[in-house]
């Protein structure tokens, strides 16, 4: 599976997803999933007990099952289980909760909205400032932070054009930039911050993403 790990939120919770480009699917975090539906303090145990239930009624939907890494609250990433959209509806249907259609209703349109910005990236834009308003992002946070990607993605573009092709050279030529503003490099000032495998830009705040969009220009 390629790597396109991304935060999907249902009613201001959060569920952490996967998107395989080669398979052209989603897989969710099957905890996240069992801890919104079940609202148990301990969703582990609870979908331990399931897998076990299913299991003895025949089910094989373990089989159906994979893991990834994915990051935990604790910042390190750690292998869960995880379903795809399909694999999931299943687990849903065994789970007595209020939420499952509502639920149902979610995986629809995260499923709608992916093909959307497929066909037109400027809906993942959209669908960028919405995530950032639920997470509680001034307009003029999300105006800053949109501005920077611009002029991020014009530079990248830039560097393609003059030969750059693997990721440690746009990462070697990144940090130089970056510590031209803060005196740190990107690994250096994520860890100022607390940072682990978050994206730095969505941490910043309105002063850094202004002088970060400034020096990305010039």
């Amino acid at each position: 599976m390629e790597n396109d790990n991304s935060i999907k939120l249902f009613d201001s919770k959060k569920v952490r997803t996967h998107w395989d480009t080669l398979e052209e699917k989603w897989y969710f975090s099957v905890i996240d999933v069992i801890e919104i539906l079940s609202e148990s303090p301990r969703p582990r145990k609870y979908w331990n007990a399931l897998k076990t239930k299913l299991q003895s009624e025949g089910s094989e939907l373990s089989h159906n099952l994979g893991q990834l890494k994915m990051q935990a609250e604790d910042g390190k990433m750690r292998e869960t289980d995880v379903a795809d959209t399909e694999t999931l509806l299943r687990i849903i249907q065994s789970i007595p909760s209020p939420k499952a259609e509502p639920f149902k209703q979610w995986l629809a349109k995260v499923g709608y909205e992916r093909m959307k910005e497929m066909a037109d990236p400027e809906q993942s834009i959209e669908r960028a400032r919405e995530n950032w308003q639920k997470l509680g992002r001034s307009e003029k946070w999300i105006q800053q932070r949109m501005t920077g990607q611009e002029t991020r993605n014009k530079l990248t573009d830039y560097w393609k054009e003059s030969g750059v092709e693997k990721p440690d050279e746009f990462a070697l030529l990144t940090n130089i930039i970056h510590q031209e503003w803060t005196g740190l490099t990107v690994k250096g000032h994520k860890n100022l911050k607390g940072l682990k495998t978050q994206n730095l830009r969505d941490h910043m705040s309105e002063a850094e993403l202004i002088f970060n969009r400034m020096d990305l220009k010039y």
